[in-house]
């Protein structure tokens, strides 16, 4: 009886309110190694169509095949933006930029087709002139063999005066009180 006692006095120890009990514990895996991205990624060619002079164009990198998720499917549909003086070298056309789609992989060549054409913000922005004018219209066209091309164009237009013509309006800008001549 007396024994029964004392067990039933001894108590445990509490914790204190608020403690994190999960700190006494190890952790399981530990922490995970920094793993360089660049090592799991491939290098691939890329193939320009036949249009143009200069067939590979550059090289573009995609993760490895891991699992269900394939690279060659992450690469179609990618558009790539190439000078065109790279692809035909020709440095006169520096300005225009052409946009390549991935098409298909064949290996670790990406073939590409046209996507597109583009100028260079410098080049636009030298052919816009003070006091001249902007016209902007778009058109879609569909081919007879399927494509559809949707066409942007930029008319600028610059009226030049000429020099005899600006010697008889030169007064009247200077000069508002100058008489305008009939004729």
């Amino acid at each position: 009886l007396l024994l029964a006692a004392t067990k039933s006095t001894t108590t445990r120890p509490t914790m204190a309110v608020g403690k994190n009990k999960r700190l006494t514990k190890s952790k399981k895996g530990g922490k995970k190694k920094a793993v360089d991205p660049f090592l799991k990624k491939e290098w691939y060619d890329i193939k320009a169509p036949s249009v143009f002079s200069v067939r590979k164009c550059g090289k573009t990198l995609i993760t490895r095949t891991q699992g269900t998720k394939i690279a060659s499917e992450g690469l179609k549909g990618r558009v790539f933006e190439v000078s065109l003086a790279d692809l035909n070298n020709d440095e006169d056309q520096q300005y225009r930029k052409i946009k390549l789609c991935c098409e298909d992989v064949q290996g670790y060549n990406v073939l590409t087709n046209f996507h597109g054409m583009d100028l260079t913000r410098d080049k636009l922005c030298s052919l816009i002139k003070k006091w001249g004018s902007l016209i902007e219209a778009n058109e879609t066209v569909r081919t007879t063999d399927g494509y559809t091309i949707r066409l942007f164009l930029h008319c600028f237009h610059h009226e030049d005066a000429e020099p005899d013509e600006e010697d008889v309006l030169r007064p009247e800008r200077t000069d508002p009180r100058h008489p305008q001549e009939d004729g």
